[in-house]
């Protein structure tokens, strides 16, 4: 049976909550797209579900703890006879073991069904009955790892401020990302979420640590390391944060396991993207406002730094590069140096406005870049 997506059309109540809809109209093997969910239709039917909170003293109670999602299924026509749940266990490497799926009725209290299959993505039960359904673990199992999530929120900075914050969150593969979203909003307001390749492997209950290059005394990572939490499914508050001191456009991040020190995940992250032009338009037009005095302060070894700088990041060519140190004057070769970059636009400025930033933090205070 050949697999088909569909995006559920969606709706929220008072109380913001969404609702999916799903109104299929043959039989079939159906995956959504927002939740991961896969139906095994045996008709035409209307299938409207949603994310539920877990009882987890209710869980505790029979020494189980979430391993995913809760979902409340319901479906009028009684057509799904099969149901996928997303799990985040590595079956290759044996995990998936302790996994069962939480049959949770109001009327009826918790039960739980064995798998009657585990794919590397998905649990796999038979249902005659349409409640809440979730995988959930022994709360003994082992830690082993699991599949998880990098995800990224950035608060960009507000001129003439450039103080700017990512907050990075661990999560497990299989959680909604669309609920964490919506939580980040309530609690913070409106921020950026960058989509960017995510997908690592995390030791549930061990430490990771963050680090950024560039790595100087304007960019901060707090706290200095965090314990990754499977069980927290949708918990917006962040395992690290970065804080911009400075305005960057790019970064590289990198999560090392620390007991180990091996790198788990890498990505270099584009923090002002086009529709930031007029925030970066602003910047630059304060840095040429500073033009004689940046002429007239920058030290010799500075200047020299930010040319190799320059050229490592293409702004300038190596023929630029040969000119500017033919001028025997700093002064000349500092007007040479501004002019030419100047002359290459914004995007040029700005790579050399976070160089100088990185080199000389102290003259970018006088000159009020900071």
């Amino acid at each position: 049976m050949r697999l088909k997506g569909f995006t559920p059309d969606i709706t929220a109540d008072g109380s913001d909550d969404e609702t999916y809809l799903f109104q299929c109209s043959c039989a079939g093997l159906y995956q959504c797209s927002v939740t991961g969910l896969v139906f095994v239709m045996k008709g035409e039917g209307d299938v409207v579900y949603r994310t539920v909170p877990w009882n987890r003293k209710l869980l505790a109670q029979h020494h189980k703890k979430p391993a995913g999602p809760l979902f409340d299924i319901k479906c009028q026509q009684q057509s799904v006879c099969q149901l996928h749940l997303p799990h985040c266990e590595l079956i290759s490497t044996g995990g998936g073991q302790f996994m069962q799926v939480a049959h949770v009725d109001k009327l009826e209290g918790i039960n739980f069904i064995p798998p009657r299959q585990i794919t590397e993505s998905h649990v796999v039960i038979n249902i005659t009955e349409f409640s809440g359904y979730g995988i959930v673990r022994d709360e003994d199992s082992p830690p082993d790892p699991v599949q998880a999530l990098v995800l990224l929120f950035y608060k960009p900075p507000v001129d003439p401020d450039p103080r700017s914050v990512l907050s990075v969150l661990l999560v497990p593969r299989n959680i909604k990302i669309q609920d964490v979203k919506e939580k980040r909003r309530e609690l913070i307001g409106e921020e950026t979420y960058i989509d960017i390749p995510s997908k690592c492997n995390l030791h549930p209950n061990q430490v990771y640590t963050l680090s950024t290059v560039p790595d100087d005394g304007l960019i901060v990572v707090q706290p200095n390391e965090t314990v990754f939490d499977d069980v927290s499914l949708d918990n917006p508050v962040p395992s690290f944060q970065v804080i911009f001191n400075r305005l960057i456009s790019n970064i590289n991040l990198s999560l090392k396991h620390q007991s180990s020190s091996s790198c788990v995940w890498k990505s270099e992250v584009c923090l002002l993207p086009k529709r930031m032009g007029s925030m970066i338009l602003s910047s630059n037009q304060k840095l040429l406002k500073v033009r004689s005095l940046f002429i007239e302060k920058i030290s010799e070894p500075v200047l020299s730094s930010l040319l190799d700088k320059l050229l490592e990041k293409n702004v300038i060519t190596d023929a630029e590069r040969e000119a500017a140190d033919a001028k025997k004057k700093r002064s000349k070769k500092a007007r040479l140096v501004f002019d030419t970059v100047r002359r290459k636009g914004d995007r040029a400025i700005l790579e050399m406005t976070e160089s100088l930033c990185e080199l000389d933090s102290f003259l970018c205070r006088n000159l009020e870049l900071l």
